[in-house]
């Protein structure tokens, strides 16, 4: 008695299981590659937008009693977040406030 596969190879169930180990491998391995190569593209397009500074005007006035609290930026425009509960929304090319929202304040 031998432990040894017989002549006509590995069972048809074991077979296929082989198969599908192999197959997931190479399909793991392709997605790893994938995933690396596309950090390698795509990362200093990031960090060349990261290394800009956002566009905002040298000063900004405040409304009179008002503490900035937060600055949000997007194209065209940033806001600032005052103490006051307000939003203050400026345009980023000229600096003149575009619009001003109030926060209500829930009891």
């Amino acid at each position: 008695m031998t432990d040894s596969p017989t002549s006509e190879g590995l069972p048809p169930d074991l077979r296929f299981l082989k198969i599908l180990v192999t197959t997931l491998t190479a399909t793991m391995i392709l997605g790893l590659v994938t995933v690396i190569w596309l950090l390698v593209i795509r990362l200093p397009e990031v960090r060349h937008e990261l290394a800009t500074p956002p566009l905002l005007p040298e000063a900004i006035a405040l409304p009179d009693g008002a503490t900035l609290r937060a600055v949000t930026q997007a194209p065209g425009w940033f806001a600032l977040v005052t103490t006051n509960d307000a939003i203050l929304i400026y345009d980023s090319a000229t600096g003149q406030l575009i619009q001003t929202v109030q926060i209500l304040s829930q009891p």
